[in-house]
Order: structure tokens, then C-alpha cells, then sequence
């Protein structure tokens, strides 16, 4: 993650909110007063939401578990190939 100064952040916010927004990488801007804020885009921030609720949640957390699990031993639900087909969009 790079490091700008609140002043640095001022001066250039245009590009700095497009860098942000197009290479999906968070900014950090720091201030005199030692305090320090993140800029991310809001796709990116939307994303770690979900990943931090699926995280959080023990039941999903289970059953990505024992679904790796079963993939693993190759026991897992095997769709048919017109359900494939289905869901690729084939």
C-alpha cells in the first residue's frame, strides 16, 4: 500500500482517487498529527465486506469446510452435463 501526506493527498486528489480506483490498491494518506486514513474504492470496499461476512459467519465457514472436504476425497455433488450446460450458459 502506498503512503501519501494529507498535503500530497490535497494537491493531487484527482489522480490519486483514479490510481486508487483503477489499480484496486488502497492509499494510505497520513496527517502531522500521526493520525492516518485509507482510500479504497467502493467495488474494493464492497468486496472485503463480503469476504469479511463470510468470515464471521461459523455456518458458511463450516460448510466451505466440509466441502473442501469433499472435493478433496472427490465425493463431492458431481452435476450432469446438461446441468453443467445450464449453468455455464452453453
Amino acid at each position: 500500500m502506498d503512503t501519501v501526506s494529507v498535503n500530497q493527498f490535497r494537491e493531487n486528489l484527482k489522480n490519486f482517487v483514479e490510481q486508487v480506483v483503477s489499480r484496486h490498491e488502497p492509499l494510505k494518506v497520513t496527517r502531522r498529527a500521526g493520525d492516518a486514513f485509507v482510500v479504497i474504492s467502493a467495488e474494493d470496499w464492497e468486496r472485503e465486506q463480503e469476504t469479511l461476512y463470510v468470515l464471521q459467519n461459523q455456518d458458511l465457514m463450516q460448510q466451505i469446510s466440509a466441502s473442501l472436504e469433499t472435493h478433496k476425497l472427490s465425493q463431492g455433488y458431481k452435476p450432469t452435463k446438461e446441468q453443467l450446460n445450464e449453468i455455464t450458459g452453453i
